[in-house]
């Protein structure tokens, strides 16, 4: 009687303890049921910063400030915000903060397209049933006879194989808040399971679950839904499908993505073909219906959509939603992303502009039969990133997001002479770590032919158009992207910390430690690059990009908080020495394309080019990375200042139109940084006869200490080419020279002689 009655007391107990649970999820189960909690993600952008100054019109404002918010009067004068006033107080605002807008949700490309249980076609539900759940109309929400086979087969092959899921199980689980595999996430699941088949009838629980169940998609752009997936595959009416496309989208529940029928067809048809074979066991199909509907091709007839210019900034959201929503254990239904809507349509006017002026590049170098046109046409990347924070603020995958989801801002590309600075960087380094020699932007390096060596194998890099410049500083070497030199730079630092750089600014293992590093050889993507870059942009700092501010669940309550996550990689004094040397590279290299176009900016970047075109800079307020290929690796045959840099500049002077953009600040040197000036040709302290001199920062105490000599002049016999006079540039400027030696000479005379 006492067991009796101990085993009576834990009963009740546990129907107690599971019943205010229970009572808990029913409620919230009946409200998602009901419409009236929905189970949908909403993405918005970013909050946009406007100031007086920044272009708006009329149609933009209406739709960006709601009556409701009431709390500021904005001003337009000739296209552009006049003034910001508090309506309460009257006083003028310098900037407003408007509220995010929505970007999508599950009513947009709406990722499901509701259905009703008589709308179903016979043959669609008797797939289903086939694929998932033939007992689904005889039991109770758990088949104890499946369940027990699972056991039994498991057991048997000792390894779990066999699952057990009812079509009510799926649905409970499609209804949780969470997604983790804990015993709590369990039993709320078979709660929900059992309140389903208390709550509504067999068709009723068929039907929800019909237009829940995921079945493919990516991302933020998952297809949820029988009646979304006909449409997506297929570009017809649920209603109208026949048996093998029935037996197509069965199939797909149990691995959607690995059986996506867009991108593995093989395997689609495979899953479908078991499907049917299920179908004609259950005898829901004839013999003759089964050989028919195996002999019948895949048939997709993809469906039209409407795409935003935000569609691959969203894909690569609802990636990092579903990591961190993993991650977490949690739900989220509200998302706050970090795009701003400004600089993503800036992205878009700049990248249509740029592309075509590619188009019409390549269009003049191809079309005869030795040079053909290729396939398809040149694709392009572009990310913006705040270089302090991370926020990804513009993301462009490709040129047409209906044409091709591939989102080649995560795509790995040989990123040529962008990756150059990480080279310098180790060099550089050295003032910090030591190093023999410690390499400063003035220390010589000789950019002539040279052959090296790796492993059992030699190395010949050349210059572009096969020129070279001698004895050059390495601040020259990197303002025109010299190969041979920077090989040279990466040998004296050490190819293993030119790597070890590489890898702590958060690139891949891919790279290795051989000649061809220091050129950009090995694969990275776009967003390794911008994110790379931060350590420059950032005082050292590498910062992880983030594509989320803040996710709410369905009750409004923060899940998740984006904190800006950074890395220190660099001494600020030798992030300093990189920005100014690549702001050199504007100044007078290979991005001095920049410039010519208008932007007027402080800024610093690089060009590269291997079989793509790139382009990397930044301000202090915003970092830009743009890559423009083919996908099929074709060489473009366009060097990044003439493919990647007018896109670049383009998006920037956009950017720049907005006081939150424009108010880039110049780069200063932090403490610990010196700057002399250096005579370009020897590397030593400029002085009285020498070449005009060219101020440089260096690490405290490694600047140059000797001063340049001065260089003597040749006065050379037109009749015989024998030496007359040898002067130096004081006695030239002093007129005890002919007048074509009264200038200081900027380049050694033997170049002025082949010259001339």
């Amino acid at each position: 009687m006492k067991v009796a009655g101990a085993v009576l007391i834990v009963l009740v107990l546990a129907v107690v303890g599971l019943s205010i649970p229970y009572r808990r999820l029913a409620r919230r189960v009946d409200q998602q049921l009901s419409g009236n909690l929905s189970n949908t993600v909403d993405y918005y952008s970013s909050t946009e910063v406007v100031a007086p100054g920044d272009p708006m019109s009329s149609a933009d404002l209406a739709a960006a400030v709601k009556p409701a918010q009431g709390t500021v009067r904005i001003e337009l004068s000739n296209g552009r915000i006049g003034s910001i006033v508090d309506t309460a107080s009257g006083r003028t605002l310098p900037n407003y903060a408007l509220k995010p807008q929505l970007l999508t949700s599950e009513e947009g490309r709406a990722k499901r397209m509701p259905v009703h249980f008589p709308d179903l076609p016979p043959v669609l539900v008797q797939a289903i049933l086939s694929a998932e759940d033939k007992r689904f109309f005889k039991h109770s929400g758990v088949d104890m006879f499946r369940v027990a086979k699972a056991v039994y087969v498991d057991l048997r092959e000792r390894r779990k194989e066999q699952g057990a899921s009812t079509i009510t199980m799926q649905l409970a689980r499609n209804l949780c808040l969470t997604r983790d595999k804990s015993w709590k996430r369990k039993m709320e699941e078979a709660l929900i399971t059992l309140h389903l088949e208390h709550k509504l009838s067999k068709d009723q629980i068929f039907e929800k679950y019909s237009n829940l169940v995921y079945l493919g998609g990516d991302g933020a752009f998952g297809i949820n839904g029988v009646g979304e997936a006909a449409q997506t595959y297929f570009n017809k009416d649920v209603r109208k499908l026949n048996l093998q496309e029935s037996a197509t989208i069965a199939g797909l529940i149990q691995r959607p993505i690995y059986l996506n029928p867009l991108r593995y067809p093989a395997r689609t048809v495979e899953r479908r073909n078991l499907v049917l074979k299920r179908m004609r066991a259950d005898r829901y199909i004839t013999n003759e219906q089964y050989a028919a509907a195996i002999a019948a091709p895949l048939g997709l007839h993809v469906g039209t959509t409407e795409f935003s210019e935000s569609q691959y900034f969203i894909d690569a959201a609802g990636k990092r939603v579903a990591q961190e929503s993993d991650a977490g254990a949690y739900k989220a239904n509200t998302v706050y992303t970090t795009l701003d809507l400004r600089l993503e349509q800036a992205a878009e006017r700049a990248i249509a502009e740029g592309m075509q002026l590619v188009d019409k590049q390549l269009a003049s170098r191809h079309g005869s039969p030795k040079n053909p046109a290729p396939k398809s046409p040149a694709q392009v990347a572009l990310i913006a990133i705040d270089p302090h924070t991370g926020e990804v603020k513009a993301l462009y995958g490709g040129r047409n997001y209906a044409g091709s989801q591939l989102d080649r801002v995560f795509a790995k590309r040989p990123p040529g002479s962008v990756f150059k600075p990480f080279v310098y960087t180790a060099a550089l380094n050295t003032a910090i770590t030591g190093g023999d020699p410690v390499l400063t932007p003035a220390s010589m390096v000789d950019d002539s032919p040279t052959t090296f060596d790796s492993g059992s194998q030699t190395y010949n890099p050349s210059n572009f158009r096969h020129e070279f410049m001698g004895q050059v500083t390495l601040r020259q070497a990197m303002a025109h992207s010299l190969n041979v030199a920077a090989v040279k730079v990466a040998q004296m630092a050490g190819y293993q910390k030119v790597v070890a750089i590489a890898r702590e600014a958060g690139m891949n293992e891919d790279i290795q430690p051989t000649p061809a590093v220091a050129l950009g050889a090995y694969q990275v993507t776009p967003f390794e690059i911008a994110r790379a870059y931060t350590i420059f942009a950032n005082g050292g700092n590498l910062v992880e990009p983030a594509f989320i501010s803040e996710m709410r669940d369905s009750s409004g309550g923060i899940v998740y908080r984006q904190a800006a996550r950074t890395t220190r990689v660099l001494d600020p004094r030798i992030a300093f020495l990189m920005v100014d040397m690549l702001q050199e590279v504007m100044r007078s290299g290979t991005a001095a394309g920049v410039r010519a176009r208008g932007f007027k900016l402080p800024a610093a970047g690089k060009t590269g080019t291997s079989h793509d075109g790139w382009f990397a800079g930044f301000t202090s307020e915003l970092l830009c990375v743009v890559w423009v290929g083919f996908d099929d690796y074709t060489d473009l045959g366009l060097e990044g200042a003439k493919s990647a840099l007018p896109i670049w500049t383009e998006f920037m002077s956009e950017a720049a139109r907005y006081k939150q953009y424009s108010d880039a600040k110049p780069f200063k040197p932090p403490q610990g940084v010196s700057q002399v000036s250096v005579d370009p040709q020897t590397g030593n302290l400029s002085g009285p006869g020498c070449p005009t001199g060219v101020v440089t920062y260096f690490v405290d105490g490694t600047q140059p200490q000797t001063p340049c000599m001065p260089q003597q002049v040749e006065i050379i016999s037109t009749d015989n080419g024998g030496v007359i006079e040898r002067l130096s540039p004081l006695q030239t400027q002093a007129g005890d020279a002919p007048a074509l030696f009264q200038q200081p000479l900027a380049t050694p005379i033997s170049q002025f002689q082949e010259h001339q």
